[in-house]
Formats: structure tokens, C-alpha cells, sequence
């Protein structure tokens, strides 16, 4: 049963300026070789949340997308955070997934924020993402994914819930509170990776990021306002564990989603 090493990266986000914020994110990162499993980056991490993709999109061969393949491949790790993206004419809100081998697996985030428009500029993702990490099975998904628990909810796919966020500090206590929810109903560990900082428009964020033990609701690592690098150590062994003394997922609901 392997331990698995999961680095979280809670940064300010420099407006629309993906130079700025890789040179950033690279100096954040440069202790990290040999040290971890998997470095987890804020939503739309080289621009922040911007309603404006067609000055911020890349291609999947772009600069981001190539940093982080060079990154991953020097600090021997899987990096992932969600990055505007084009494709065939249409925007993504993409997460990629980023193998220290150069293969990738990405994740076009489903539920967009009607509030800001942002279904108005990206199209929706329709299918999950599960991916393999040593032994673990990992779930990645995007910001406001995290109010929809049906999307969420494990079938027995995943061993550990991501959220990579863009999530302001006026909704902070809805954050925090569902973290924890979502830990709790999908017997796994969750992890959320948050941004600080304040964006071009006016939007304040408090970070919070975190990481939920999967069954004695406990809040293994929590950080808020500054920029944080915070690497912990999550443990198949306990899991097994949790789900062993309460096997409550068996009795769970079938369903299918449309």
C-alpha cells in the first residue's frame, strides 16, 4: 500500500499575464524535485478567471501546456491545474493532467459559473476524469464542481477528490463546508487548491486550501491568505481502513447522469 505525496500551490494570480505567473509558479516549485507525487495548481492558473478567451486561449502544443511538460519531467512529478485552452474554433476551461513522461489526460470542467458568464465563453465538459498515480485512483475536477455532489459522487472509481479553484473569499464558508461534505459522503481524500490575492475585477481571494482526511473528518493541512507551498503525505492504509470500519459507500445510490 503506497503513500502518496500531494503538493498544494496557493498563489496569487498575476491578470491575464502567463509569463509572470510560470516564472512564479517555477520558483514556487523549485525545492519540490524528488520530493513529491503530484503538484496541484489554482484554477486557470497562468490568466485567473478571465471572461475573455480569445486574448487568453492556447493550443494544447502552447507555452503553459509545454512548460508544464518540462516541469513535471524535472521535478519527476504529475502537474495539474486548469488553463484556458482553444480547440476546433471553441474554449475550454481544461484541467490537464501532466505525466513526468510528457502523456497527459485533461478534464473540460462541467458545471461553469452561469454568474459570471462563463457559459457564455467556454463550452462544458460532459465526462469524468479518473486517473492512475501510483496506487491511487484520483478525480480531478474544477471550481464550482464542488456544489454538485451527484458529479462528484464516488461509484467506487477514486481513492481522491480534487478541487482546482478560482473561489472568492465572500463564499469562503461555502468552500470550506462542502470540502468537508464531499470527504465525508465519498468516504476519500479531498483536496482543495484555491488562489489569493485580488483579480482585475475587485474579486478578493482567501485561499483556503486544504486537505480533508478521508473518514474522522479532520482537516489535515489548512491555509488561508498567503502564498502557500505545503506538501502531506496521504495514506492508502488509512483509507482502507476507514472504508473497512464504515462501509457505508456499498449501500450507496445507482444512478446514471444525463
Amino acid at each position: 500500500m503506497t503513500d502518496l505525496h500531494v503538493t498544494i500551490i496557493q498563489s496569487a494570480i498575476a491578470w491575464e499575464n502567463p509569463a509572470a505567473n510560470l516564472t512564479h509558479y517555477a520558483e514556487l516549485m523549485a525545492d519540490l524535485e524528488g520530493a513529491t507525487d503530484l503538484i496541484v495548481l489554482p484554477e486557470m492558473f497562468t490568466t485567473g478567471f478571465t471572461m475573455n478567451p480569445s486574448a487568453n486561449a492556447e493550443k494544447m502544443d502552447g507555452t503553459a501546456v509545454q512548460w508544464m511538460t518540462k516541469q513535471a519531467a524535472k521535478i519527476n512529478a504529475v502537474i495539474t491545474g486548469s488553463l484556458v485552452i482553444e480547440e476546433g474554433g471553441k474554449y475550454y476551461n481544461r484541467l490537464i493532467w501532466m505525466r513526468p513522461d510528457g502523456t497527459y489526460a485533461t478534464y473540460n470542467k462541467r458545471h461553469l459559473f452561469v454568474m459570471a458568464g462563463e457559459h457564455e465563453q467556454y463550452v462544458a465538459g460532459r465526462a469524468r476524469l479518473v486517473v492512475k498515480l501510483k496506487d491511487w485512483r484520483v478525480c480531478p475536477m474544477v471550481c464550482y464542481d464542488l456544489r454538485f455532489p451527484v458529479w462528484a459522487r464516488n461509484d467506487g472509481a477514486y481513492d481522491l477528490l480534487i478541487y482546482t479553484a478560482n473561489w472568492p473569499n465572500k463564499r469562503a464558508y461555502d468552500w470550506n463546508t462542502l470540502l468537508k461534505a464531499r470527504a465525508i459522503e465519498n468516504q476519500c481524500y479531498v483536496v482543495g487548491v484555491n488562489r489569493v490575492g485580488t483579480d482585475a475585477n475587485g474579486h478578493v481571494y482567501n485561499g483556503d486550501s486544504c486537505v480533508i482526511d478521508p473518514g474522522w473528518r479532520q482537516t489535515l493541512y489548512h491555509v488561508e491568505e498567503e502564498e502557500a507551498v505545503y506538501t502531506e503525505t496521504l495514506s492508502m492504509k488509512h483509507l482502507l481502513e476507514v472504508r473497512r470500519r464504515l462501509p457505508f459507500l456499498q449501500d450507496r445510490d445507482g444512478f446514471t447522469i444525463s
